[in-house]
């Protein structure tokens, strides 16, 4: 009697939580998807002559993905090439690994105050994507650190004992054995990444600013966009384009979970392997 009781609570939990997703996706979809049209993907923003275009608002997320990945993605994985292949573990690495965990638990606008301090304004880098990659990278690379450090230690060590015995280096056996059989735990934990700097919105507004133009070429890391999620606050809330702000939440809904598709594809295909 006691177990039917706690599959009965589970299944109706579940249920719960099932018709409020649902809920809220068939309702930003309805009010969302009559605004989607090819001038409002592919066209300008300029609200004051009629434009709503979302074009800068992707090309400048898109900017600030490859901005971000640049940086956070290397320092994350040899980091945790470090911790886990070289480090001795001791209370060093246990520092280090409370100090990425503590990290990871740092609300997103205390990132974005960081920023806006030390990026902007010290380094005087303005509100540009380079503050805001900066700010970002610090704030996905406790996840890359942590992903990476699951995917090494869930390599067979009979991998590299073998390639130790055949007389392979430390330095190849790691970058040549282990980290390809990895790579499907760092994709996931790359794409997780993109998902998290996709829908950040304190740490952007105040380190890559709020400006909807396209980033000139030669000037990217220098030149303030505004991202999705940026849009659709500021349409929201100050100019009033609620038809937008749904359109742009559907696109949002749209990329997040094209990527949770990504991520299960990617753990499915290394569960099998």
């Amino acid at each position: 009697m006691r177990d039917r009781i706690i599959i009965i609570l589970v299944f109706m939990l579940s249920a719960v939580s099932a018709v409020f997703l649902m809920r809220m996706i068939f309702w930003i979809i309805s009010k969302g998807l009559p605004g989607l049209s090819l001038d409002f993907l592919a066209g300008e923003y300029d609200p004051y002559n009629g434009k709503t275009g979302i074009l800068p608002m992707i090309a400048g997320t898109l900017v600030l993905i490859l901005s971000t990945l640049a940086v956070a993605v290397p320092v994350g994985i040899f980091a945790a090439v470090y911790l886990t292949e070289y480090a001795r573990q001791g209370f060093g690495v246990r520092v280090i690994r409370l100090a990425t965990e503590s990290l990871a638990g740092i609300p997103s606008i205390i990132y974005g105050l960081f920023g806006y301090i030390f990026f902007k304004n010290i380094l005087g880098l303005g509100f540009s994507v380079a503050s805001g990659a900066l700010t970002l990278s610090i704030m996905v690379l406790p996840l890359v650190v942590r992903t990476t450090e699951e995917a090494l230690k869930s390599v067979d060590p009979g991998y590299r004992e073998a390639s130790l015995a055949l007389g392979a280096s430390k330095v190849y056996t790691v970058f040549r054995v282990v980290l390809p059989c990895a790579v499907p735990g760092i994709l996931t934990g790359i794409i997780l990444s993109i998902g998290r700097v996709i829908g950040e919105t304190a740490a952007v507004i105040f380190t890559a600013g709020t400006v909807p133009k396209i980033p000139r070429l030669g000037r990217v890391l220098s030149s303030s966009v505004r991202t999705l999620s940026v849009h659709l606050y500021l349409a929201a809330m100050e100019e009033a384009d609620f038809e937008g702000a749904y359109s742009t939440a559907a696109i949002l809904m749209a990329v997040t979970a094209l990527l949770n598709l990504i991520v299960r594809m990617i753990t499915r295909r290394a569960v099998n392997k």
